[in-house]
């Protein structure tokens, strides 16, 4: 609970943390679980407690993207924005360090803007940072270069997991970035010889602060 409770709209309420964690079931994800996937009925909304989920967009050709990181404290705007609309899900969404999930129903979600601007104010928010994130998204692939986001993925992945070397496959990699994984290959080996990170096998290890 004290992590809903740092959160800047929450902490002048105290009611409705505990509304929240008494409507919502609570549950514990290892990583790589699916939490949502495309095309799903919405039936409920995600707030992350503990851990961290990843938002992914793909299309009918394999391709995939990733949109944006949920952390703790966040929720996923757009199972938010379906759900309300009664729309199916068009991302995938992914648990990307264990996470401690509270999942509230959707009819819960409008009973509560009705009575608490705490809650309405946290959504306006929530909508407001992920539409920059994915304007970010938008500029990065058409202005930046692919080496360029690539190290900045692998940022946020240490920002996430609060460490320096990271599990990942250069597969995963490719998937996240939209781009093929002889690509991330070629870059991280460029990365390893500008001493910018360590290759090992399934793992990455940043030399550099950001």
């Amino acid at each position: 609970m004290n992590q809903l409770a740092q959160i800047t709209e929450f902490r002048s309420s105290p009611e409705l943390v505990e509304k929240l964690y008494e409507y919502s079931i609570l549950k514990t994800y290892p990583t790589g679980s699916r939490i949502l996937s495309e095309h799903a009925h919405i039936r409920s909304i995600p707030i992350v407690t503990r851990g961290a989920m990843k938002v992914i967009r793909s299309e009918e050709d394999g391709r995939e993207i990733l949109l944006y990181y949920i952390k703790a404290g966040e929720s996923c705007i757009m199972s938010l924005l379906g759900g309300l609309h009664n729309q199916r899900s068009k991302v995938r969404v992914e648990v990307e360090e264990e996470a401690e999930i509270l999942f509230l129903p959707l009819e819960r979600v409008t009973e509560l803007m009705r009575e608490h601007s705490e809650w309405l104010n946290y959504i306006f928010r929530s909508y407001h940072k992920r539409f920059e994130e994915l304007l970010e998204t938008i500029n990065a692939i058409a202005f930046r270069r692919v080496d360029e986001r690539l190290l900045d993925l692998l940022y946020k992945k240490q920002e996430l997991t609060q460490s320096s070397t990271l599990q990942i496959t250069h597969e995963q990699l490719a998937i996240e970035l939209g781009t093929a994984r002889a690509v991330v290959s070629r870059l991280l080996k460029q990365l390893e010889e500008a001493g910018k990170l360590s290759l090992g096998r399934n793992r990455i290890t940043l030399m550099l602060p950001k």
